[in-house]
């Protein structure tokens, strides 16, 4: 009797044992979850995915996401993967109605995980008035849109992971606003200097978003002292690439070829949507070209690009025939294989159409470069998400997600137009 009581007490001390040494297993895997993690730890993780996001409904930013219907949108992205936001002004209530939504979905549930690339909108003196834009000279706004960024980096270190000064801010083709590099070079410093200074938290990274001509990937009118400054000086490059619209403004890519007349039209789209990843990875290689020229090897990410599903433009069947959602759907996938697989974010644009953009005209192309509908529906590029179920029990508006079409393939696909043939070809 006394050796099988001996037996059991040493049976149920191992247990105990085995138990507690579990138990300290599941603590440690639990602190090594919990870490705060941090713009290195992310980007470039294809477990976190990134998007770019308004959730703008209506057709004036005057009407201002609420925090509930943010709350919705976070769910319907985090469903597909997503865990990094892109933002592009901090003037506006949206930003820190986006960081209040989050806050609020991880004290409910403490495993949801969104983080935010805070955008602070940099412009020139007399931008978006009757006045001429002075390029030289930067708005006297610029530094109230620095001081609320910084402020809500401190007010939500936990969320907050990046941020960027500007949007598209240096490109020369954004007449209305742009400003010349050492403005932008300011504001990053700025922001540095405030990282050193414990005024910031240390691991927060600073950029600019900006397109890939602006980091010299294009014309050498970029390749200034100012530019060569601010690539030493950011923590990553953020870079735009949008081959949609180089499907009007440089079409050589796009055009079919005399190679494929004897491919069917759905072959000839197949294959100018590879042609496309190919234009954006030129790009990206060209920005990444013209950094280690100067001696400088740091990350390089895809701050935007996109591709959208309606357009009665440039872009339309009358134009460059690029956009339909089948095509969205193909450079959507395209985009996702390539960047995560060479450990690449890529901040999609956009997570959901969005109105107000091209406010007078309904059918313009600024408006369709969502992966949802403004009704929450799925485009093409999504259907596949819907068959899986990963929207059930969510909804946008009170409108439950579903695909676009009825999810009808034939009606999507009587909408695709092969890309057009030059008439140099023949």
């Amino acid at each position: 009797m006394n050796s099988l009581l001996k037996s059991m007490m040493a049976g149920l001390l191992a247990i105990s044992f085995a138990c507690s040494q579990n138990k300290t297993e599941e603590k440690s895997n639990q602190s090594i979850n919990k870490k705060e993690v941090t713009a290195k730890d992310i980007l470039g993780n294809s477990n976190y995915l990134a998007m770019s996001y308004g959730g703008y409904r209506v057709k004036s930013r005057d009407v201002q996401p609420t925090i509930v219907q943010i709350k919705e949108d976070m769910k319907i992205l985090s469903a597909i993967g997503v865990k990094i936001l892109r933002t592009y002004n901090v003037q506006l209530a949206q930003a820190s109605n986006i960081l209040k939504a989050i806050k609020e979905l991880k004290a409910k549930d403490p495993n949801f995980e969104m983080y935010v690339m805070l955008g602070a909108w940099i412009d020139c003196k007399n931008a978006w008035t009757d006045q001429a834009p002075d390029h030289n000279v930067e708005s006297e706004q610029n530094a109230d849109e620095i001081a609320r960024a910084v402020a809500l980096a401190n007010q939500y270190p936990d969320i907050v992971k990046i941020i960027a000064v500007g949007n598209e801010a240096m490109v020369k083709w954004a007449e209305s606003y742009y400003v010349q590099p050492e403005v932008i070079l300011k504001w990053v410093n700025h922001l540095q200097s405030l990282k050193q200074s414990k005024q910031l938290p240390k691991d927060l990274w600073i950029t600019s978003s900006d397109d890939f001509a602006s980091w010299g990937g294009g014309d050498s009118l970029y390749h200034t002292e100012e530019l060569a400054q601010l690539v030493k000086a950011v923590d990553y490059i953020s870079m735009h690439t949008y081959a949609y619209h180089n499907t009007h403004y440089n079409p050589q890519f796009w055009h079919s070829t005399l190679e494929e007349d004897n491919l069917s039209d759905i072959e000839k789209v197949n294959a100018a949507m590879l042609r496309a990843m190919k234009f954006a990875m030129v790009q990206y290689d060209s920005v990444s070209n013209y950094m280690k020229s100067l001696g400088v090897n740091k990350p390089i990410h895809i701050g935007e690009t996109g591709w959208a599903t309606v357009s009665d433009g440039l872009y339309g069947p009358d134009g460059s025939r690029a956009t339909d959602e089948y095509k969205q759907g193909l450079y959507y996938k395209h985009m996702r294989d390539w960047t995560n697989s060479s450990r690449i974010s890529c901040f999609y644009f956009e997570a959901f159409d969005e109105q107000w953009k091209d406010a007078a005209n309904p059918t313009g192309s600024e408006n369709h470069f969502g992966l949802f509908d403004l009704e929450g529906q799925a485009k093409f590029a999504l259907w596949d998400k819907v068959d899986q179920g990963v929207f059930d029990k969510l909804t946008r508006d009170g409108n439950a997600i579903g695909k676009s079409h009825q999810g009808d393939r034939v009606a999507l696909m009587s909408e695709v137009n092969a890309p057009p043939v030059p008439v140099h070809n023949h």
